[in-house]
């Protein structure tokens, strides 16, 4: 169960505080693009997660889009924002991450991942002893296999506030009623 906790969870990237990610030594993100910068099957990212990921660039992080999304819709991101991309990433398996870790140059200390889904961004991330950050998904609309998932995470996550391994707090964030300010 351990490696589906999350180390961090935010409402959005806009709320991810990257001032402690760079006091944990953090200089690379490898993020997820849909549902977590662009609504899952929009064709276009809306300025203001444009605006982000510049301010953390401008900030010193060395970002990389890692997505299960087809290569081609992956790669029109990459350039629109001009990182790197790794598209099919096939997560949870760690073949991707390691290819975004070698993009950046950086090692899995330096790392966070940022995405939606706890099966594939955290779990995936937290196999590779990656830092991770699970934000709300930007859009309900999802693949039904997605939303399948979506049930057995909260479910997973509750176990977890029975364990003590998350707060109450972030549930309440995951879903969207409570704040992580």
């Amino acid at each position: 169960m351990k490696k589906f906790v999350p180390d961090l969870i935010c409402q959005s990237v806009f709320t991810i505080d990257l001032d402690k990610l760079k006091e944990r030594q953090i200089s690379g993100l490898l993020v997820d693009i849909d549902n977590t910068l662009v609504p899952w099957g929009e064709p276009e990212m809306e300025e203001a997660f444009v605006a982000w990921v510049r301010q953390a660039q401008h900030r010193g992080f060395k970002i990389c889009l890692v997505s299960n999304a087809k290569q081609n819709r992956a790669q029109s991101f990459a350039a629109l924002l001009g990182i790197p991309a790794v598209g099919m990433a096939l997560k949870p398996l760690g073949r991707a991450f390691r290819k975004g870790m070698v993009l950046l140059g950086l090692e899995p200390q330096q790392v966070a991942v940022i995405g939606d889904q706890l099966f594939t961004d955290v779990f995936g991330g937290n196999r590779l002893g990656l830092y991770t950050v699970l934000i709300n998904p930007l859009s309900k609309n999802e693949l039904e296999s997605t939303k399948l998932m979506r049930r057995i995470e909260h479910w997973i996550l509750e176990k977890m506030v029975r364990r003590g391994e998350i707060s109450r707090k972030h549930v309440q964030i995951r879903q969207g009623r409570g704040s992580d300010e």
